[in-house]
């Protein structure tokens, strides 16, 4: 009985341990997912407004902000389970909600109510998206599996439901999508995200050394059609990130 006494007065006589100190690299990461939150909630705003290239501009600020944010944080090892639960809400934000408000502004109210459903599906897919990444990336075996996802990921689900805007940016006002056709992909969008079937993944991809000044003209080349060429490029990407999609569900079809 005497010990427990002993024990408390020793730890009322510890010295309080020194705050950890960050440095400002280190927070950078977390900066860049608040960076990307204002984007997501800006484009909402440019939306309202009634300036969708710039809400669409931004929503894809926010994706090229998503994929920097991880990937900084592991190289400067500053990753932390805030910086983690930040990041997943940030995904539901500019990914789920900014492009469907979007969406809706700029085609869909058109419809009066009925095509709010396909805003609601598609919100409610991404956060079932953004729920099974998280618990699956708890499992060591998951974080281990980067050969592929599992569906569609939120940012690339973002890009591909906004491929009517992308593409009325280049067609005639005649020639507009309809309000059912952009509803339809909308929701068809939405359960490729919740789907189980593998869609590709860049962490995957390597390439020797040899080649790796290629792969910075490329990328030079790619900034640079997106700068002088935006609405084109975004909806040529999309495209192409569908024909990988139909390339890596046939192979795996194939292969079991």
């Amino acid at each position: 009985m005497a010990s427990k006494p002993a024990k408390a007065s020793a730890k009322a006589g510890a010295e309080p341990r020194p705050p950890r100190m960050l440095s400002l690299t280190q927070l950078l990461p977390n900066l860049l997912t608040v960076a990307a939150i204002c984007a997501g909630l800006t484009a909402i705003r440019y939306g309202f407004l009634g300036a969708y290239r710039m809400a669409a501009a931004l929503i894809v600020l926010a994706a090229v902000l998503d994929g920097l944010d991880g990937r900084l944080a592991r190289l400067l090892q500053s990753e932390s389970a805030i910086g983690a639960e930040l990041d997943s809400l940030a995904d539901f934000l500019n990914f789920g909600v900014a492009p469907a408000l979007v969406l809706y502004l700029w085609s869909l109210q058109a419809a009066n109510g009925a095509a709010w459903i396909a805003v609601l599906i598609f919100a409610v897919c991404c956060a079932l998206r953004l729920a099974r990444f998280n618990v699956g990336n708890r499992s060591e075996a998951a974080k281990a599996e980067n050969a592929c996802f599992t569906g569609v990921p939120s940012p690339a689900g973002a890009l591909l439901a906004l491929l009517p805007l992308f593409a009325g940016q280049l067609l005639p006002a005649a020639l507009q999508p309809p309000v059912v056709l952009v509803a339809a992909w909308m929701i068809a969008v939405g359960l490729l995200m919740i789907s189980r079937m593998p869609t590709p993944s860049l962490k995957s991809a390597r390439f020797g050394t040899e080649n790796a000044r290629y792969v910075v003209v490329g990328f030079t080349g790619l900034v640079a059609a997106i700068l002088s060429y935006p609405w084109t490029t975004l909806v040529v990407l999309d495209l192409g990130y569908l024909a990988a999609l139909v390339y890596t569900w046939r192979g795996r079809r194939h292969t079991s």
